[in-house]
């Protein structure tokens, strides 16, 4: 899960929330510049966080407090593979682009252990066997994931409250034709990203959010149970194509 402080306790945003908002992101992108296979790359961005059970398992600190992702450490590569195992129920393009995303995660420990090296040499193979179960070539499975990337990527900033102060410009990443994309926040509360990449001149995506007012928590128990009856709120951001005009209008219009 995702966590910031407030000044009582904490917003949590789950983590396959944040999959669904990039889902959510990856449905307005210009149409006539999809990546292959959109729809199904779509279903692939949303539930590629599907491991994550915030429910389930140890998600505190040892100070009592919510535990961000970032801090969470994994010692195991099996929960990987059945993730992985389980996606192949959506379909092999959903099950090929999850192997990848996280063969991405998890290049660097490639010669730390045997047990890295064994899960990323397997994910190899499926990779190239499931390529050739749905006919694509490997230049496809490539873009879509630099799509499924991009998408992941912003929706994170967004998440994370990332976007940079005064108007400065971020890097997301390179999108599926290899092209560089920057976000930027006006002073409006607007947010443009170049170049343009979306359907439409002007789009809204949200995401739910849970308010917790406690700080600290004495088992994972009692935080489990916190975060089921504490109240949601929805954050939301509109993205505008980046005119004079557009630029002076009241986000809250």
């Amino acid at each position: 899960m995702i966590v910031h402080p407030t000044q009582n306790g904490w917003l949590v945003i789950y983590h396959r929330a944040h999959a669904l908002l990039a889902a959510q992101i990856a449905g307005h992108w210009r149409r006539k510049d999809a990546p292959p296979r959109l729809y199904e790359t779509i279903a692939a961005i949303s539930h590629h966080d599907d491991l994550e059970k915030e429910w389930e398992g140890d998600n505190l600190t040892e100070a009592g407090t919510p535990k961000d992702f970032l801090m969470a450490e994994g010692d195991s590569y099996d929960p990987l593979r059945t993730h992985i195992e389980r996606a192949i129920y959506r379909g092999h393009w959903v099950a090929l682009l999850n192997s990848m995303h996280q063969t991405h995660l998890n290049a660097s420990k490639r010669g730390t252990s045997a047990e890295a090296d064994a899960f990323l040499d397997e994910q190899a193979e499926n990779q190239k066997r499931w390529l050739k179960e749905v006919e694509a070539s490997e230049d496809e499975a490539t873009s879509a994931y630099a799509f499924m990337q991009w998408c992941d990527r912003l929706s994170l900033i967004l998440c994370q409250h990332k976007l940079p102060m005064d108007e400065r410009a971020l890097e997301i990443s390179k999108g599926p034709n290899g092209q560089r994309y920057d976000v930027i926040q006006h002073n409006s509360g607007l947010i443009t990203v170049t170049p343009w990449c979306f359907e439409d001149d002007r789009l809204t995506v949200s995401v739910e959010a849970t308010s917790l007012s406690q700080v600290t928590f004495e088992n994972n128990e009692r935080l489990v149970e916190a975060l089921k009856h504490s109240p949601r709120k929805l954050l939301e951001w509109t993205f505008v194509k980046e005119t004079p005009e557009a630029m002076q209008e009241n986000p809250l219009s």
